[in-house]
């Protein structure tokens, strides 16, 4: 079970622990690890909360950049098959196939 719960701004992606039988938290875009957990939602908000608090003062603190840097480039491996289904669909509609893929990733990203 993979979910998305945003606390204060920031997205964590929540599992469940079925050794632990407890919710887990993980914030995604940090340069370090602030994960948190509880048994039930509310718990598991309260405990982000503190978490994401925490690992923020400490950044502050020490001066280190909390936020991971990203450069809007990354490779993608697909099928030949795959790729030329891509690139006829970015065709039909007179695009980029990198415009397409961008299009593409942002719908599904942000839904």
């Amino acid at each position: 079970m993979n979910n998305v719960m945003e606390i204060n701004g920031h997205k964590a992606i929540i599992q469940y622990d079925p050794e632990t039988e407890l919710l887990r938290g993980e914030f995604v875009g940090l340069n370090g690890g602030a994960d948190f957990y509880a048994d039930n939602v509310a718990d598991l908000h309260k405990e982000g909360e503190a978490s994401l608090a925490v690992f923020l003062d400490v950044c502050k603190e020490k001066g280190i950049e909390p936020y991971k840097q990203y450069s809007g480039r990354f490779n993608v491996r697909v099928s030949p098959e795959t790729h030329a289904a891509a690139a006829a669909a970015a065709a039909a509609q007179n695009i980029s196939l990198n415009e397409w893929v961008n299009r593409a990733i942002s719908q599904s990203a942000h839904a």
